[in-house]
């Protein structure tokens, strides 16, 4: 598994990355164990945020021999300076270390969550003033929306994005295009989520994996295969797998086939006849 160039980060990152809330509600002993086994992988690169429940709490110890070795990114949801400087301070020792290499606006989606984090006394004013302390080393973005996900990016050159390239939502409505052409433009980081996400969970469906709001794609390797394909040829430097460690497992296991076989004519009309039958159920509404 080759590392892979995080835009203009300076960072040489892993096509996969280790997603904190795979540690959620785990043991110690599992916590601590899947962080081991991603480090003999070959990842480098974990992210993680206060929202995902005590996975901060999980990852921290886990990785307190191999911080010098890795990268590590955290978010704040809070959108005011001092909330985010509470939640900035708070995953910092959580996570035991002094500093993180990405530090991200959590889930921008709307208008007030830009109006908020980039007004006076903003989230964004905290976040300038950690990086210029070294507290920061990059400063990111994740969006739910990519009208939202435009306006930050006019507002602030941000170093990374983190954003939902879902196949099924960018064959059926062009959803990323614009990000992506974007952060191909300025040369930001791009890590694509839901890239191995098909739909809404229906009603009365078993939620079998719990940790995902909507639902994995567990049962179609083809189908998982192109998801992931499809990541990366929007421009992803490294992908996003959903949350349950299970998923992780089977991204590392075919990443250097995605990499080394980048998506066909052939993926995209298979893409294109799986994306129909979920039309009506695409994860967010455009």
């Amino acid at each position: 598994m080759e590392l892979r160039r995080f835009g203009r980060t300076g960072m040489n990152i892993s096509p996969i990355i280790f997603g904190g809330i795979i540690n959620m509600n785990e043991s110690i002993d599992a916590a601590t164990q899947y962080v081991n086994f991603a480090l003999e992988s070959g990842i480098n690169y974990f992210d993680v945020a206060p929202s995902y429940g005590d996975a901060q709490s999980r990852l921290g110890p886990a990785l307190r021999d191999h911080r010098k070795n890795i990268y590590l990114a955290c978010k704040t949801m809070s959108r005011d300076a001092a909330g985010a400087e509470k939640e900035l301070e708070e995953s910092l020792h959580i996570l035991e270390t002094d500093y993180f290499d990405v530090y991200q606006l959590h889930a921008l989606t709307t208008e007030d969550d830009i109006d908020r984090a980039f007004g006076p006394n903003g989230a964004m004013d905290l976040l300038l003033k950690a990086k210029r302390d070294g507290k920061i080393r990059h400063i990111g973005f994740s969006a739910h929306n990519e009208d939202i996900a435009m306006k930050a990016c006019r507002l602030y050159d941000f170093d990374t994005v983190l954003f939902p390239m879902n196949w099924a939502l960018g064959i059926q409505t062009g959803w990323g295009d614009r990000i992506a052409e974007e952060v191909k433009k300025s040369d930001k980081g791009l890590l694509s989520m839901k890239v191995m996400v098909s739909r809404m969970w229906r009603d009365n469906e078993p939620k079998v994996y719990p940790k995902s709001w909507c639902r994995p794609v567990y049962d179609d390797d083809r189908l998982a295969i192109a998801g992931m394909k499809y990541g990366l040829y929007k421009g992803g430097d490294a992908l996003v797998p959903p949350g349950d460690f299970e998923h992780f497992l089977f991204m590392l296991k075919h990443i250097d086939e995605c990499v080394k076989y980048p998506l066909t004519e052939e993926d995209l009309t298979y893409l294109r006849e799986e994306a129909s039958k979920v039309k009506d159920e695409l994860i967010f509404r455009i």
